[in-house]
């Protein structure tokens, strides 16, 4: 038991390692979007339905024909490493990132991955043959449990102990050193089952049902509904909810939990118990379908993270409940593995492939939580005659009703006001207007997701007005106005309405550079900053920085880096590597300017390290206008002009920018997000400060 329980912990703990080791170097390539994760998410469980579908076929074969394939391929597998990704496949702008992304992690990581993956359901199975006491052999599902448990591991080791103090390159390195181990492990045991386990399965122990196509579609259905719920409540904490890389983790470290919870063995049926698990699920999925339009699209984080993290466990601890309560005996497990992989797979490739093409606003998450409690009121429904938990049927309904409420509700919202909808990969896009053309007010927005991207007024005698985070107080309208020569040259890294075009007098050329193809439609055919631009206009469709990269020198006045991905500057956009690109496409006395407003991280001291570095000035300008179409902004910017620095009104309006103790400068190869927190409020979620601001909210509430 003990070396099968180590490799199960080994190859489990790698399995899940591995997905933040590889997304995190591919994610500058693409943008640094949350879409990049939610891709990787799908590639695993892709490849996860392949190793479970080889651990299920190669029970057919003999022990030993089957253990010396293993080995074999074991050992291929080595060939792989290190598990560094090759810069060949960094994007050009001109194809689609999905396949890209899915290429280049086959190519890296495919084999290993594979291997990994098949690991779990197969030492069970070799396990399980050379147990033929049906009472050992009920405890392979331990087994599984112990794998979800290394996955747990794996994936909250990587941000607390890996990625805090340990460079990208030595992690995959140090990862390729640990896979040598698990082969090590995995062969021995290959080794041992082809010399132990019986020639032929043992005989089916009285009591052993075999399972029909109704227990196959029940297997598939949950995992599927799980795996679906964890991508796009995923995809909504991190785009809508809080912007903070950390709650990627969250979400699937929630998943991994309900596993280990639901199969750890107690009792034979792990934690989850029907009468205890259902109301508070039922509850909590149609809360959350409440929440999408609860304050305007906008919950407040101190509500919406334990609402959204919380709904997620209780509908997942339902579905690997369920599962738990289903799964056959121990001959079948291979098969069982199977099915919950498939769910898992058609689930993941429903959201990345199929959903998008379908629904031009994010409706696949009210349409999964709704299914959700609907697959509830199935598995209920039999309740009725036994009378055993007559209430359980009459929530289920009430409980889908509500759900199915709140979706259509979430829908209507969705279509308030837009004029146009559109989604790729990069997410969903709409603009909003706010009243007819003929009101004097009327204004377009664009919106990902629930954050605005630029709005603009619709009436000729306003268009002209620079909003939101460009007016001429902000750090940016003042450093185009400082840095101004006859002729401007300007760079802007994200092109949002198109804003900064705004200041294109003639004679000026804007280039701009966008990753996503939709937000130049739009920008060019719903909006006005672009096309009635004084001066030219330039587009650069790709990542602003691969694109600068294969550029020869710019020679910018200003260079803006503005790519918001929701609430915060991509973090390969604000690196050493990256600022050697900018600085070659300025000019000597050019400035860059870093858009740094953020609610949860602090951004500007990152910049002064790297303006340090390189012998320029960092200034941070903070600007709190009164006009009710700007908003409230951080810019720094960055130069050695003394001009501009010595400026009297730039004096006035400079903050100060705090050092962070044993902050480090920021590289491609290293970067640390934890250090860069705000701890001086109480939005950052789970901290003390968060806790307490929470209770207190929630005290004062009821006492009103």
């Amino acid at each position: 038991m003990l070396l099968y329980a180590a490799t199960i912990l080994v190859s489990s703990f790698l399995l899940f390692l591995v997905q933040p080791i590889i997304a995190k170097q591919i994610l500058p390539w693409f943008g640094g979007s949350a879409a990049v994760w939610a891709t990787c998410l799908v590639f695993f469980q892709i490849v996860l339905l392949a190793g479970y579908a080889y651990s299920d076929f190669t029970q057919k074969l003999k022990p030993k024909t089957q253990a010396a394939l293993h080995i074999a391929l074991l050992l291929l597998s080595l060939a792989s490493l290190p598990i560094v990704a090759n810069a060949d496949w960094k994007p050009t702008g001109a194809d689609d990132p999905v396949w890209r992304i899915l290429g280049l992690l086959a190519a890296t990581i495919g084999l290993p991955y594979f291997m990994l993956s098949t690991t779990g359901p197969l030492v069970q199975s070799w396990f399980a043959r050379e147990h033929a006491d049906p009472a050992l052999a009920k405890r392979v599902y331990r087994l599984f449990a112990l794998s979800n448990f290394g996955s747990l591991v794996g994936l909250l080791a990587y941000p607390f102990a890996i990625e805090m103090w340990v460079p990208t390159h030595t992690q995959a390195v140090g990862w390729s050193c640990a896979y040598g181990l698990f082969v090590l492990l995995c062969s021995t045991c290959a080794w041992r089952a082809r010399s132990r386990a019986p020639e032929e399965m043992p005989a089916a122990a009285e009591g052993d049902v075999a399972p029909d196509l109704l227990d196959y579609l029940k297997w598939l259905v949950l995992a599927a509904l799980a795996s679906v719920l964890l991508l796009v409540i995923s995809s909504h904490i991190s785009q809508n909810v809080a912007s903070i890389p950390f709650l990627w983790v969250l979400p699937l470290t929630l998943y991994l939990l309900t596993f280990v919870l639901c199969f750890e063995g107690r009792g034979g049926h792990g934690w989850y118990f029907r009468p205890v698990w259902l109301l508070p699920c039922l509850g909590l999925m149609v809360l959350m379908n409440w929440g999408l339009t609860a304050d305007r699209g906008v919950l407040h984080i101190d509500y919406a993270i334990p609402l959204y993290c919380g709904g997620l466990f209780a509908a997942c601890m339902f579905c690997h409940g369920e599962l738990a309560h289903a799964k056959p005996a121990a001959r079948y497990l291979t098969r069982f593995y199977l099915m919950l992989s498939v769910g898992g797979a058609a689930g993941g490739m429903t959201v990345a492939f199929i959903i998008p093409r379908i629904f031009s606003g994010n409706l696949e998450m009210p349409i999964a939580i709704t299914a959700c409690a609907l697959m509830a009121l199935l598995l209920c429904a039999k309740q009725i005659k036994s009378g055993a938990m007559f209430w359980a049927p009459l929530a289920a309904v009430a409980a889908t009703a509500g759900a199915g409420y709140y979706a259509w509700n979430y829908d209507t919202f969705l279509r308030e006001d837009t004029i146009l909808a559109k989604r790729n990969f990069y997410g969903s896009l709409r603009v909003k207007q706010t009243a007819p053309d003929t009101d004097p007010a009327a204004e377009r927005r664009l919106v990902h997701g629930v954050i605005m991207h630029g709005e603009q007024y619709v009436n000729p005698k306003y268009r002209h007005l620079v909003t939101s985070y460009y007016g001429e107080s902000s750090g940016l309208g003042m450093a185009l106005q400082r840095f101004h020569p006859l002729q401007q040259h300007v760079g802007m890294v994200g092109l949002g309405a198109g804003t900064i075009a705004g200041y294109a007098e003639a004679g000026d050329t804007f280039k701009i550079y966008e990753i996503n193809p939709q937000v130049i439609d739009i920008a060019t055919y719903y909006f006005y900053f672009v096309p009635e631009a004084k001066g030219k206009v330039e587009m650069a469709l790709g990542d602003a920085r691969l694109t600068l990269e294969r550029q020869g020198p710019q020679n910018f006045d200003v260079l803006a880096i503005d790519a918001f991905s929701s609430d915060a500057i991509p973090v390969h956009l604000i690196t050493r590597e990256a600022m050697r690109v900018y600085l070659k496409n300025i000019k000597p006395e050019g400035a860059i300017a870093f858009h740094v407003t953020n609610r949860y991280l602090q951004l500007a001291p990152v910049v002064k390290q790297l303006a340090d570095e390189v012998g320029y000035q960092a200034v941070l300008i903070s600007d709190d206008p009164t006009e009710t179409y700007l908003s409230r902004t951080d810019w720094v910017i960055v130069t050695k002009n003394r001009d501009f620095i010595d400026d009297p009104e730039i004096k006035r309006k400079r903050s100060e920018i705090r050092p962070i103790p044993g902050l480090q400068p920021w590289t491609d190869d290293f970067n640390n997000l934890f250090q860069i927190l705000k701890t001086d409020g109480q939005n950052i979620p789970f901290g003390p400060k968060w806790w307490r601001g929470l209770y207190d909210k929630l005290h004062h509430k009821n006492e009103g």
